[in-house]
């Protein structure tokens, strides 16, 4: 996504760490590859977010094993909350376009105004508006800043991916079908 918005604005993208820098944050990315590139930070943010908006709802799609989980969860009476830096449009958009909108009790995004992850604030906001126990409630994401905001809010950390850089997650798993047999009873979430 930075590297379409570089080439974008006329730079060659640096493919080299970019992809650590998003998992990062994808603010301080912007600022690291803008001053690489000698542009203003805001104008290759205004030009990641152009590309971003640009995308289709079905060249999003969900992780494999995701939509399956998430009716697991609903099944057993259990809640999913999506936290996202997204906007609620393309947030309801993708859920919907996937089939996946009836599997969520709701989420919090961009548009409600909570500060950034890592900052815990909007966990917690999920946590009250969902009346979830953040010491019954998992969070699961594939980059650091999820699992810091998750675990700084009381939650249960869940990585999805390889091995992250700063965050200590609960679980770190390769696959959702892997968190999916975690859940059935075939392997422990240990704290």
């Amino acid at each position: 996504m930075c590297g379409c918005a570089l080439n974008g604005l006329g730079h060659d993208a640096p493919l080299q760490g970019i992809e650590e820098l998003a998992k990062e944050s994808l603010g301080r990315c912007n600022a690291v590859l803008a001053a690489h590139c000698g542009l203003p930070a805001e104008a290759l943010e205004r030009a990641c977010e152009d590309d971003f908006a640009r995308l289709s709802a079905e060249e999003s799609p969900p992780f494999p094993g995701v939509i399956e989980l998430c009716r697991h969860i609903c099944a057993g009476g259990g809640k999913n909350v999506i936290v996202t830096h997204r906007g609620r449009r393309s947030t309801m958009e993708l859920l919907a376009v996937h089939g996946m909108a009836g599997y969520f009790a709701g989420c919090i995004t961009r548009d409600d105004g909570y500060p950034r992850k890592p900052d815990p604030a909007a966990f917690v906001a999920a946590l009250a508006a969902y009346e979830l126990q953040p010491e019954e409630t998992l969070t699961v994401g594939d980059r650091d800043i999820d699992i810091l905001a998750g675990q700084a809010a009381g939650l249960w950390g869940c990585f999805y991916g390889a091995e992250p850089d700063g965050a200590r997650p609960d679980l770190v798993i390769g696959s959702f079908a892997e968190l999916h047999r975690c859940l059935m009873g075939g392997g422990a979430i240990e704290g």
